[in-house]
């Protein structure tokens, strides 16, 4: 089977520092060579996973309009050279259309295509390329919660979650009683650290902050007036990015990840991430979080303060063997590579996936 896959031009696939769905790419590459596919990634050209042919983007900004006319030609370049059986991009949707007026407008062969969510999709455009394409383009999303804004465009359209590699997440079974909360995610207002402050204070536990924070603008002023002026107090403290390693050790020893979003989470890897360590996740039921965290299972979905601070006393309930089950059950990388090629095999049926 020969699948062609596409990242966004901005960052390598791994990304040297921050990028979510440049690892799940990183993943999918892997664990689908390892399974015997040959697999082409369009990409960055500082990417340095090792596929069966690096296709690198000649535009490295999504937002430009040159580099997106560039790019959409390097794909139609690379589709003709590569000659997949599938076009899976988490890349830009305009990059496919010269391949949707192949398959509708000049009924020529075309491999089959997926367009794959990690936000909220724009009506309109999905409403254009589902009519453009036809049945040769399928969608996914990160989530049922994005799936749901995309089907208002129309199309076909499959829920798959984004993956963790759990060889990089130690279970920890247990936690000293005394151990602390963890943020772990960026210090903006959406995301919760204020509200996570106010449960640390009102219940006497200590919380780590860890996470980048904006500079400059409301995001500035935000970690300025709501969360600086905490910061080195009654046990809350900030300890900045961090990575792999050091997000391992962070949320292992963590007694819950409390992360309170003020918004509709697409997804988030990080509470993946925190059930393969065995920790429960305290958040809200918001966007794709009802699909990630079972209540009282796995952890608690709070709507405010009063609610995550009764959620952290609920706490040793929790059996954190529990949560390690579910992420590997859900969203390990062996279980989300078997997603996608059940549905590679649905739309290519005479191909061998397995």
């Amino acid at each position: 089977m020969k699948i062609l896959l596409t990242a966004d031009p901005e960052l390598p696939v791994p990304p040297k520092l921050y990028g979510g769905i440049e690892r799940v790419i990183d993943v999918l590459v892997r664990e689908l060579q390892a399974r015997g596919h040959e697999i082409g990634l369009v990409a960055h050209r500082e990417s340095t996973v090792v596929a069966t042919r690096l296709f690198p983007w000649p535009g490295l900004h999504s937002q430009n309009r040159w580099d997106a006319l560039r790019n959409t030609g390097a794909l139609w370049r690379a589709t003709r050279q590569f000659q997949p059986d599938v076009v899976h991009s988490f890349s830009r949707l305009a990059y496919l259309s010269p391949l949707f007026l192949q398959s509708s407008i000049l009924r020529l062969r075309s491999p089959r295509m997926i367009m794959s969510y990690q936000r909220q999709p724009t009506e309109r455009q999905v409403a254009r390329a589902a009519r453009l394409a036809g049945p040769a383009l399928t969608f996914t999303g990160c989530s049922e919660h994005i799936c749901r804004e995309g089907r208002r465009g129309g199309g076909n359209w499959h829920a798959i979650p984004n993956c963790v590699e759990l060889g990089k997440y130690t279970f920890q079974p247990d936690v000293k009683p005394a151990a602390p909360l963890v943020f772990l995610s960026r210090v903006e207002r959406i995301k919760g650290a204020h509200t996570a402050i106010a449960v640390a204070k009102r219940t006497g536990r200590r919380l780590t902050i860890a996470g980048n924070h904006g500079e400059s603008g409301e995001e500035g002023r935000y970690w300025q007036k709501e969360i600086l002026p905490y910061l080195g107090k009654d046990g809350i403290e900030y300890v900045g990015p961090v990575d792999d390693v050091q997000k391992n050790q962070l949320l292992g020893q963590a007694a819950a990840m409390l992360v309170p979003i003020e918004w509709e989470e697409p997804f988030g890897i990080v509470f993946a991430e925190a059930l393969a360590c065995g920790t429960p996740v305290i958040s809200c039921p918001r966007g794709a979080l009802p699909e990630i965290v079972r209540e009282g299972v796995d952890g608690f979905l709070v709507n405010n303060a009063e609610q995550a601070c009764a959620a952290v006393e609920k706490l040793p309930a929790i059996n954190r063997a529990d949560c390690r089950q579910r992420a590997e059950a859900k969203f390990s990388s062996g279980a989300v590579t078997e997603r996608y090629l059940e549905l590679y095999s649905k739309l290519s049926p005479h191909s061998k996936f397995h």
